[in-house]
C-alpha cells in the first residue's frame, strides 16, 4: 500500500521552507524587521509570521518582497515547491560547499553529537568503483564519473539509517544529481570567503592550489562566484567564517537534530566506506 503524503503537511513544509528563505535573505542583506517592513509595506508583525512559516503572502506582495531582498520569485518559489515535494522523512543531512568549507570537519563533529553515520559521498564513489576519484578522472573521464556520483547518491539514500554527508564540492554542478540530493535529504551550504577556503586546505598541509598558478586566489574567487548560486539553493546557509565547532555544530543539531536521532526501527545498515565513517569525539576549534 502507497501512503500518499498529507497535501496540507506539503503545503506546511513548503511555507516554512519559504519563511526560512525570507529569514536568511534579510539577514543577509543585513536588514531588520522594521527596515524590510519600510521597504515593502508589508508590517513587522506580518514579516514576523512569514518568517514562521504561518504567511501565505499574495503575488503582488511576494514581488514586492523579492524586489526588496534581490531575489527572484520565481527562485523563491521554486524553493519552497522543491521543500513541498521533497521526502518528509528524511532522515540525512547533506554538507555542500567548495573544498576548505569544513564538511568533513562538521560533518563528523554533527555526526558524532547526533549519534548518526558519517559518509563522504567522494570516498563511496571510489569504494564503489574500486579505484581513486583521479584515476576514475583520468581513465574514464568527467561524464562516467558524474554517472558514478549519481549512482552512489541514489544508493546512499535508499539506505534508511540516519547520515551525515559530506558532498564533493562540483556535485551542484550536475543538475539531476542535486535535484535528487535535495529530495532526499536537509542540505546545507557551508559558505565561507575564498580566502578561508584557501587557507584551510593549506592548513591541512595541501600545497596543491597554488602550485604552479600564478592566478590560482583569482580563480578561486571566480569558482566560488559561479557556484554560489547553485550552492545557495541548499536547505539552509550557514557562514562558517570566524565560527567555531560547537557554534556550527550546535546550530545544525538545533535544526536537524531530530531528523537525525529518528532511528528507523528497521534500519538497514548504511554504506561504510572504510575512509570516511570514522567517528570524532572532539573536534578542531576552527572549520576547516
Amino acid at each position: 500500500m502507497t501512503i500518499q503524503p498529507s497535501p496540507v503537511a506539503s503545503e506546511a513544509r513548503a511555507l516554512t521552507a519559504l519563511g526560512a528563505r525570507v529569514r536568511e535573505l534579510r539577514h543577509s542583506a543585513d536588514l531588520t524587521l522594521a527596515e524590510l517592513a519600510a521597504r515593502t509595506g508589508l508590517s513587522s508583525r506580518y514579516l514576523v509570521s512569514l518568517e514562521g512559516g504561518d504567511g501565505n503572502i499574495s503575488l503582488l506582495r511576494l514581488f514586492e518582497l523579492c524586489e526588496a531582498l534581490g531575489v527572484s520569485a520565481a527562485a523563491l518559489v521554486a524553493f519552497a515547491e522543491e521543500a513541498r515535494a521533497a521526502d518528509p522523512e528524511r532522515h540525512k543531512v547533506a554538507l555542500v560547499g567548495l573544498r576548505g568549507a569544513g564538511k568533513t570537519t562538521v560533518g563528523r563533529a554533527l555526526a558524532a553529537a547526533t549519534g548518526a553515520t558519517f559518509v563522504e559521498l567522494d570516498g563511496l564513489i571510489a569504494e564503489r568503483a574500486g579505484m581513486s576519484l583521479s584515476m576514475i578522472f583520468e581513465m574514464h573521464g568527467e561524464a562516467h564519473f558524474r554517472k558514478l556520483e549519481h549512482e552512489a547518491l541514489v544508493h546512499l539514500l535508499e539506505e534508511s539509517a540516519p547520515m551525515v554527508v559530506a558532498t564533493g564540492g562540483s556535485l551542484v554542478t550536475a543538475e539531476a544529481t542535486f535535484a535528487l540530493l535535495r529530495r532526499g535529504a536537509h542540505t546545507v551550504w557551508l559558505k565561507a570567503r575564498a580566502e578561508e577556503h584557501w587557507d584551510r586546505v593549506v592548513a591541512q598541509g595541501d600545497g596543491r592550489p597554488m602550485k604552479g598558478r600564478a592566478n590560482a586566489m583569482n580563480e578561486l574567487r571566480s569558482l566560488l562566484k559561479s557556484r554560489a548560486p547553485l550552492y545557495g539553493r541548499a536547505e539552509l546557509t550557514l557562514d562558517t567564517s570566524s565560527a567555531d565547532i560547537a557554534h556550527l555544530v550546535g546550530a545544525l543539531d538545533a535544526r536537524f537534530g531530530d531528523a537525525l536521532r529518528d532511528q528507523p526501527s528497521k534500519a538497514r545498515r548504511a554504506p561504510t566506506p572504510r575512509s570516511t565513517t570514522r567517528r570524532t569525539t572532539s573536534a578542531p576549534k576552527r572549520a576547516r
